[in-house]
Protein backbone atom coordinates (compact mmCIF):
# COMPACT_ATOMS: atom_id res chain seq x y z
CA UNK A 1 0.00 0.00 0.00
CA UNK A 2 1.71 3.47 -0.73
CA UNK A 3 1.65 4.89 2.44
CA UNK A 4 1.75 8.26 1.20
CA UNK A 5 -1.79 7.87 -0.90
CA UNK A 6 -3.90 10.91 -0.12
CA UNK A 7 -6.97 8.45 -1.17
CA UNK A 8 -10.74 9.67 -2.96
CA UNK A 9 -10.34 13.12 -2.01
CA UNK A 10 -7.22 14.65 -0.57
CA UNK A 11 -6.53 17.89 1.10
CA UNK A 12 -7.27 20.30 -1.61
CA UNK A 13 -11.03 18.57 -1.69
CA UNK A 14 -14.25 20.41 -0.83
CA UNK A 15 -14.92 16.96 0.84
CA UNK A 16 -11.88 17.56 3.13
CA UNK A 17 -13.31 21.18 4.28
CA UNK A 18 -16.73 20.26 4.89
CA UNK A 19 -15.37 16.72 7.19
CA UNK A 20 -13.17 18.63 9.12
CA UNK A 21 -16.00 20.06 10.99
CA UNK A 22 -16.76 18.53 14.01
CA UNK A 23 -20.46 19.71 13.64
CA UNK A 24 -20.91 17.35 11.12
CA UNK A 25 -22.05 15.41 14.45
CA UNK A 26 -25.18 17.26 14.26
CA UNK A 27 -25.80 16.52 10.59
CA UNK A 28 -24.92 12.84 11.15
CA UNK A 29 -28.24 12.76 13.16
CA UNK A 30 -30.35 14.67 10.71
CA UNK A 31 -29.48 12.48 7.84
CA UNK A 32 -31.34 10.02 10.19
CA UNK A 33 -34.40 11.26 11.40
CA UNK A 34 -34.65 12.28 7.61
CA UNK A 35 -33.62 8.22 6.34
CA UNK A 36 -36.71 7.39 8.90
CA UNK A 37 -38.82 9.12 6.71
CA UNK A 38 -38.85 6.33 3.71
CA UNK A 39 -41.15 3.24 4.69
CA UNK A 40 -38.84 1.00 2.65
CA UNK A 41 -35.35 1.98 4.30
CA UNK A 42 -36.59 1.99 7.75
CA UNK A 43 -37.90 -1.55 7.51
CA UNK A 44 -34.63 -2.44 6.40
CA UNK A 45 -32.69 -1.14 9.44
CA UNK A 46 -35.62 -2.25 11.76
CA UNK A 47 -35.73 -5.81 10.07
CA UNK A 48 -31.74 -6.10 9.80
CA UNK A 49 -30.16 -3.94 12.87
CA UNK A 50 -29.75 -4.54 16.23
CA UNK A 51 -29.43 -0.51 16.43
CA UNK A 52 -31.66 -0.63 19.27
CA UNK A 53 -29.86 -2.82 21.39
CA UNK A 54 -25.98 -1.41 20.61
CA UNK A 55 -27.36 2.22 19.24
CA UNK A 56 -23.78 3.29 20.55
CA UNK A 57 -21.69 0.84 18.70
CA UNK A 58 -23.73 1.08 15.34
CA UNK A 59 -22.66 4.88 15.10
CA UNK A 60 -18.62 4.54 15.78
CA UNK A 61 -19.16 1.72 12.95
CA UNK A 62 -21.33 4.02 11.04
CA UNK A 63 -18.83 7.34 11.88
CA UNK A 64 -15.91 4.72 10.90
CA UNK A 65 -17.01 4.00 7.67
CA UNK A 66 -17.29 7.21 6.37
CA UNK A 67 -14.17 8.38 8.08
CA UNK A 68 -12.42 6.02 6.09
CA UNK A 69 -14.30 6.81 3.16
CA UNK A 70 -12.94 10.55 3.40
CA UNK A 71 -9.85 9.96 5.12
CA UNK A 72 -8.46 6.40 4.26
CA UNK A 73 -5.93 5.51 1.23
CA UNK A 74 -7.79 4.55 -1.37
CA UNK A 75 -7.21 0.91 -0.54
CA UNK A 76 -8.72 1.27 2.43
CA UNK A 77 -12.27 3.29 1.10
CA UNK A 78 -12.58 0.65 -1.79
CA UNK A 79 -11.88 -2.30 1.06
CA UNK A 80 -14.70 -0.42 3.45
CA UNK A 81 -16.97 -0.16 0.47
CA UNK A 82 -16.36 -3.97 -0.66
CA UNK A 83 -17.62 -5.20 2.93
CA UNK A 84 -20.50 -2.91 3.01
CA UNK A 85 -21.58 -4.00 -0.37
CA UNK A 86 -20.79 -7.42 0.95
CA UNK A 87 -22.93 -6.87 3.47
CA UNK A 88 -25.95 -5.57 2.01
CA UNK A 89 -25.98 -8.13 -0.45
CA UNK A 90 -27.06 -10.93 2.01
CA UNK A 91 -30.13 -8.77 3.61
CA UNK A 92 -33.70 -8.90 2.84
CA UNK A 93 -36.45 -7.16 4.26
CA UNK A 94 -40.52 -7.09 3.52
CA UNK A 95 -42.33 -3.82 2.55
CA UNK A 96 -44.53 -2.87 5.51
CA UNK A 97 -47.51 -2.07 3.35
CA UNK A 98 -47.27 -4.13 -0.14
CA UNK A 99 -45.67 -7.69 2.12
CA UNK A 100 -43.33 -7.70 -0.76
CA UNK A 101 -39.57 -8.94 -0.57
CA UNK A 102 -36.94 -6.79 -1.27
CA UNK A 103 -33.14 -6.28 -1.53
CA UNK A 104 -31.29 -3.70 0.53
CA UNK A 105 -28.75 -2.98 -1.85
CA UNK A 106 -31.76 -1.64 -3.80
CA UNK A 107 -30.38 0.89 -5.84
CA UNK A 108 -32.91 3.30 -5.10
CA UNK A 109 -32.74 2.65 -1.30
CA UNK A 110 -28.55 3.18 -1.96
CA UNK A 111 -29.34 6.51 -3.16
CA UNK A 112 -31.76 7.85 -0.49
CA UNK A 113 -29.37 7.00 2.33
CA UNK A 114 -26.50 8.62 -0.13
CA UNK A 115 -28.32 11.77 -0.99
CA UNK A 116 -29.75 12.41 2.72
CA UNK A 117 -26.05 12.01 4.15
CA UNK A 118 -24.44 13.94 1.64
CA UNK A 119 -27.14 16.93 1.98
CA UNK A 120 -27.15 16.62 5.57
CA UNK A 121 -23.62 17.14 5.85
CA UNK A 122 -23.21 19.91 3.81
CA UNK A 123 -26.21 22.01 4.80
CA UNK A 124 -25.26 21.47 8.59
CA UNK A 125 -21.52 22.83 8.09
CA UNK A 126 -23.23 25.58 5.65
CA UNK A 127 -25.66 26.78 8.20
CA UNK A 128 -23.24 26.34 10.80
CA UNK A 129 -20.87 29.05 9.60
CA UNK A 130 -18.33 27.10 7.34
CA UNK A 131 -18.26 29.68 4.18
CA UNK A 132 -18.67 27.80 1.10
CA UNK A 133 -19.66 29.20 -2.38
CA UNK A 134 -22.21 27.74 -4.34
CA UNK A 135 -19.80 26.52 -6.59
CA UNK A 136 -18.17 24.49 -3.80
CA UNK A 137 -21.44 23.29 -2.45
CA UNK A 138 -21.71 21.38 -6.03
CA UNK A 139 -18.32 20.51 -6.24
CA UNK A 140 -18.88 18.56 -2.86
CA UNK A 141 -21.68 17.04 -4.41
CA UNK A 142 -20.28 16.14 -7.03
CA UNK A 143 -17.56 14.49 -5.49
CA UNK A 144 -19.25 12.39 -3.34
CA UNK A 145 -20.20 10.58 -6.58
CA UNK A 146 -16.75 8.53 -5.58
CA UNK A 147 -18.50 7.56 -1.92
CA UNK A 148 -21.71 6.15 -3.90
CA UNK A 149 -19.69 4.38 -6.39
CA UNK A 150 -18.77 2.94 -3.15
CA UNK A 151 -21.96 0.89 -1.91
CA UNK A 152 -22.04 0.46 -5.40
CA UNK A 153 -24.41 3.01 -7.36
CA UNK A 154 -23.18 4.36 -10.50
CA UNK A 155 -22.24 7.80 -10.00
CA UNK A 156 -24.23 8.80 -13.33
CA UNK A 157 -27.03 8.05 -11.27
CA UNK A 158 -26.18 10.00 -8.16
CA UNK A 159 -27.47 13.68 -7.49
CA UNK A 160 -23.95 15.48 -8.67
CA UNK A 161 -25.52 19.47 -7.93
CA UNK A 162 -27.46 21.47 -5.44
CA UNK A 163 -30.18 21.84 -7.84
CA UNK A 164 -29.77 18.11 -8.86
CA UNK A 165 -30.56 17.42 -4.69
CA UNK A 166 -33.50 19.55 -4.73
CA UNK A 167 -34.55 18.08 -7.60
CA UNK A 168 -34.17 14.22 -6.07
CA UNK A 169 -36.16 15.86 -3.27
CA UNK A 170 -38.99 16.86 -4.84
CA UNK A 171 -39.50 13.62 -6.82
CA UNK A 172 -38.89 11.33 -3.84
CA UNK A 173 -41.25 13.35 -1.30
CA UNK A 174 -44.38 11.52 -2.36
CA UNK A 175 -42.91 8.14 -1.40
CA UNK A 176 -42.10 9.48 2.50
CA UNK A 177 -44.33 8.97 5.46
CA UNK A 178 -44.54 8.99 9.03
CA UNK A 179 -45.19 5.40 9.96
CA UNK A 180 -45.19 3.80 13.17
CA UNK A 181 -41.66 2.51 12.68
CA UNK A 182 -40.26 6.04 11.82
CA UNK A 183 -41.79 7.63 14.82
CA UNK A 184 -40.62 5.19 17.08
CA UNK A 185 -37.27 5.61 15.25
CA UNK A 186 -37.47 9.66 16.10
CA UNK A 187 -38.01 8.92 19.87
CA UNK A 188 -35.08 6.48 19.86
CA UNK A 189 -33.04 8.78 18.08
CA UNK A 190 -33.92 11.78 20.45
CA UNK A 191 -33.49 9.87 23.55
CA UNK A 192 -31.68 6.83 23.21
CA UNK A 193 -29.69 4.80 26.03
CA UNK A 194 -27.11 5.69 28.09
CA UNK A 195 -23.77 4.68 27.48
CA UNK A 196 -22.74 2.50 30.86
CA UNK A 197 -19.99 4.92 31.81
CA UNK A 198 -22.96 7.73 31.42
CA UNK A 199 -25.59 5.96 33.42
CA UNK A 200 -23.93 4.72 36.41
CA UNK A 201 -24.78 8.14 38.12
CA UNK A 202 -28.30 6.70 37.65
CA UNK A 203 -28.25 3.64 39.32
CA UNK A 204 -26.21 5.11 41.83
CA UNK A 205 -28.90 7.62 42.70
CA UNK A 206 -27.17 10.61 41.33
CA UNK A 207 -28.69 13.14 38.67
CA UNK A 208 -26.98 12.54 35.07
CA UNK A 209 -27.04 16.38 34.38
CA UNK A 210 -25.04 17.43 31.32
CA UNK A 211 -24.68 14.49 29.33
CA UNK A 212 -28.04 14.10 28.88
CA UNK A 213 -29.51 17.90 28.41
CA UNK A 214 -26.37 18.10 25.96
CA UNK A 215 -27.61 15.18 23.80
CA UNK A 216 -31.04 16.36 23.60
CA UNK A 217 -29.26 19.58 22.74
CA UNK A 218 -27.86 18.47 19.55
CA UNK A 219 -30.93 16.11 19.06
CA UNK A 220 -33.38 19.38 18.98
CA UNK A 221 -31.31 20.78 16.95
CA UNK A 222 -31.16 18.35 14.45
CA UNK A 223 -34.77 18.49 13.80
CA UNK A 224 -34.94 21.61 13.58
CA UNK A 225 -32.78 21.95 10.75
CA UNK A 226 -34.44 19.14 8.62
CA UNK A 227 -36.38 20.52 5.53
CA UNK A 228 -39.37 22.28 6.73
CA UNK A 229 -41.29 19.08 4.64
CA UNK A 230 -39.81 16.78 6.72
CA UNK A 231 -40.59 18.78 10.11
CA UNK A 232 -44.28 18.90 8.35
CA UNK A 233 -44.19 14.98 8.28
CA UNK A 234 -42.70 14.65 12.06
CA UNK A 235 -45.65 16.87 13.38
CA UNK A 236 -45.99 20.01 12.09
CA UNK A 237 -41.99 21.14 13.47
CA UNK A 238 -41.59 23.81 10.79
CA UNK A 239 -42.77 26.89 12.97
CA UNK A 240 -41.94 29.95 11.05
CA UNK A 241 -39.43 31.06 13.68
CA UNK A 242 -37.92 27.40 13.42
CA UNK A 243 -35.04 28.25 10.89
CA UNK A 244 -33.70 31.01 12.36
CA UNK A 245 -33.57 29.38 15.42
CA UNK A 246 -31.98 26.36 14.64
CA UNK A 247 -29.24 28.50 12.72
CA UNK A 248 -28.06 30.12 15.87
CA UNK A 249 -28.09 27.24 17.48
CA UNK A 250 -25.91 24.89 15.19
CA UNK A 251 -23.56 27.83 14.95
CA UNK A 252 -23.14 28.35 18.51
CA UNK A 253 -22.81 24.43 18.64
CA UNK A 254 -19.86 24.69 15.86
CA UNK A 255 -17.76 27.74 17.96
CA UNK A 256 -18.56 25.17 21.01
CA UNK A 257 -16.55 22.48 19.43
CA UNK A 258 -14.10 25.00 17.94
CA UNK A 259 -13.30 25.28 21.11
CA UNK A 260 -12.25 21.95 22.51
CA UNK A 261 -8.34 20.68 21.54
CA UNK A 262 -7.63 19.25 18.07
CA UNK A 263 -6.47 16.45 19.77
CA UNK A 264 -9.68 15.59 21.29
CA UNK A 265 -11.88 16.27 18.23
CA UNK A 266 -9.74 14.46 15.10
CA UNK A 267 -9.67 11.14 14.85
CA UNK A 268 -6.76 8.49 13.55
CA UNK A 269 -7.94 8.21 10.06
CA UNK A 270 -7.26 12.07 10.20
CA UNK A 271 -4.49 12.72 12.06
CA UNK A 272 -3.18 9.84 10.00
CA UNK A 273 -4.61 11.68 6.24
CA UNK A 274 -2.94 14.60 7.35
CA UNK A 275 0.45 13.50 7.77
CA UNK A 276 0.72 11.95 4.48
CA UNK A 277 -0.28 15.03 3.12
CA UNK A 278 2.31 16.48 4.88
CA UNK A 279 4.78 14.01 3.27
CA UNK A 280 3.74 14.45 -0.05
CA UNK A 281 3.76 18.23 0.04
CA UNK A 282 7.53 18.24 1.42
CA UNK A 283 8.09 15.55 -1.48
Amino acid sequence: MDTDDLGLFGPGSVTWKVHEEPILIVAGLRSLYLQALHPRAMAGVAQNSNYRTDAWGRLVRTATYVATTIYGTTAEAEAAGRRLRTLHARMRATDPFTGERFRIDDPDLLRWVHVTEVESFVSTARRAGLALTDDEVDGYYTEQRRAAALVGLDPADVPGTAAEVADYYRRIRPELRMTREAAETALFLTAPPIPWKLSLPLKLGLHLGPPRWAYLGIAGTALALLPAWAQRLYGGLGLPTTALSADLSVRALRLALAAVPRRYREGPLLQAAKERAARAAAA
